[in-house]
């Protein structure tokens, strides 16, 4: 891969890590919170828990792309990035404007999902 299309790369994977970064700070701000006294009934009270529970594993899914970026952007300073893990062949520059933290190329994942489909 080219160093252009690395950096390229590179400031997309920060932004998308500072915007996952920005979310993460919004909870933990305090911007989500479930008081009991806020909600008049039951129904009220349960909603906003099922809310709360789906915010939750939302933001448990960023973190784990989080970790991913960083992966991404280790494999950008190794020289690395655009490997695919599996068959070492180069992934296609379409599939990774698609999913910048992609690890396989499009044949191995697509083998990977086929495996995984006869599995479940």
């Amino acid at each position: 891969m080219r160093k252009r299309d690395q950096e390229r790369f590179r400031k997309i994977l920060l932004a998308q890590r500072e915007q996952l970064l920005g979310n993460a700070k919004k909870t933990l701000s305090g911007d989500i919170h479930l008081d009991p006294d806020d909600f008049p009934d039951e129904v009220d009270a349960a909603s906003s828990e099922v809310s709360l529970s789906f915010t939750g594993r939302l933001r448990e899914r960023e973190r784990g792309l989080i970790s991913k970026i960083d992966a991404a952007l280790e494999k950008i300073e190794e020289g690395v990035y655009g490997q695919c893990e599996s068959c070492e062949e180069e992934i296609g520059i379409k599939r990774l404007e698609a999913r910048p933290v992609a690890e396989l190329c499009i044949d191995c994942k697509a083998e990977q999902e086929k495996l995984e489909r006869g599995m479940g």
